[in-house]
């Protein structure tokens, strides 16, 4: 294949996955903005399978913020312990259910601002938050996003999430970019494996470093 110019990579990955999976969305089960927050806080270095198995009975025992923040810690733990870090999470989900009640009304906020100040909640999954909750174009650096995106040659010299973030960013179109978040993360899951990508079976191989041998 003739070396491809960055911004080509970029198209025809974007042009792929619109094709092949234009409705991507997250695996994550929530029936509001504050349980896809909790979902989510949960799913730090955790599979949603796992968070999914878990959160039924968490939801209908406290489905709100004014319900959890009323709940003492041990008792949220309880309903999440089989999760990854639970001593920690159950903190956090406390905290920041206390935090939505007291300065938010209960509500989630749609700023990367006023959600990092929420306990447990960082840029990823504030990010998460504003595109799949409230459809802001923005880009969520997990660890699929972050291994997908250097091994295809999306970004160069990208040492953190937020540096991938920013380059991911200039070059997917604003529309794509909620579902590009998803197209990443979903690729990584199931295709790039982190152990042994499975390359005879992605449909992307022409746009990759990795596969190109360039990595």
């Amino acid at each position: 294949m003739s070396k491809t110019s960055l911004q080509q990579k970029y198209d025809g990955v974007v042009a792929y996955f619109a094709e092949h999976n234009p409705d991507a969305d997250t695996e994550l089960h929530f029936g509001s903005e504050f349980q896809l927050l909790v979902a989510v806080v949960l799913s730090a270095q955790c599979t949603d399978k796992r968070v999914n198995m878990v959160t039924p009975a968490l939801f209908a025992q406290y489905p709100t913020a004014e319900a959890m923040a009323a709940a003492p810690v041990e008792a949220i733990y309880e309903k999440i312990k089989s999760v990854s870090y639970p001593n920690s999470k159950a903190s956090h989900l406390s905290g920041l259910s206390k935090m939505l009640v007291s300065d938010f009304e209960g509500k989630v906020p749609q700023t990367m601002e006023e959600l990092q100040r929420l306990p447990g909640v960082g840029r990823k999954t504030a990010n998460v938050m504003l595109s799949v909750a409230f459809e802001q174009p923005a880009m969520a650096v997990d660890t699929h996003v972050f291994r997908v995106a250097h091994r295809l040659g999306l970004v160069k010299n990208a040492e953190t999430p937020l540096e991938t973030e920013k380059q991911l960013v200039k070059h997917i179109p604003q529309d794509q970019l909620r579902r590009a978040h998803h197209w990443l993360i979903l690729h990584g899951r199931y295709v790039c494996t982190a152990r042994n990508p499975q390359c005879a079976k992605c449909g992307i191989t022409a746009f990759c470093d990795y596969f190109q041998g360039k990595l």
